[in-house]
């Protein structure tokens, strides 16, 4: 299953950058739209008993229709963390609007999203001579905030915060870098 899950995550990356090598370019209203992907790193902060939160990773990809507004996806997938001397994984797929701010004369932006996004947490460990599993599939409301800083017009970096509305109360924090096209 995870050769699949990456074989997608390849076959959508190399997509978005063959789209992206030819979507940049200049309107007839003056506007120039600019797409981008990324990798993040970070951390779920569950809300189950007994857990540990787990190490998150994810790669996102999207498009600035101007500098203010665009759409972003996103999948972030976990290690394996302890969960009552057994595993827990958390991943989560979502699609979503974004806004920003430019600060005046600088690099830095201030970043908003809100969408949907599905969120998966399983969980197996044993109890006595019992093996139990747990998981749990949920699709909801989703949003985030985050600071990044344009290095330069191809490379930026951003920390997000996002909340996750499903079955189990998902936060994630993340810091990642970008490429734009």
């Amino acid at each position: 299953m995870r050769n699949i899950q990456k074989a997608l995550l390849t076959l959508a990356t190399g997509s978005l950058l063959s789209v992206g090598a030819q979507a940049a370019t200049s309107y007839s209203n003056g506007y120039t739209g600019q797409p981008y992907v990324g990798a993040k790193v970070g951390q779920f902060d569950l809300d189950i008993d007994n857990a540990d939160d787990p190490t998150a990773y994810g790669v996102y990809g999207g498009y600035n229709f101007d500098s203010n507004f665009g759409v972003e996806a996103e999948y972030v997938g976990s290690d394996d963390a302890d969960y009552r001397n057994g595993d827990l994984d958390a991943k989560t797929y979502g699609a979503y609007g974004t806004a920003r701010y430019q600060f005046p004369n600088t690099g830095l932006y201030a970043k908003g999203k809100l969408g949907v996004a599905k969120t998966e947490v399983e969980g197996d460990y044993t109890n006595g001579a019992v093996k139990v599993s747990n998981s749990t599939s949920d699709t909801g409301i989703a949003g985030g905030v985050g600071l990044g800083y344009s290095v330069n017009p191809d490379f930026g970096v951003e920390a997000e915060y996002s909340m996750l509305d499903s079955d189990v109360d998902t936060n994630l924090l993340t810091v990642g870098a970008q490429l734009k096209f």
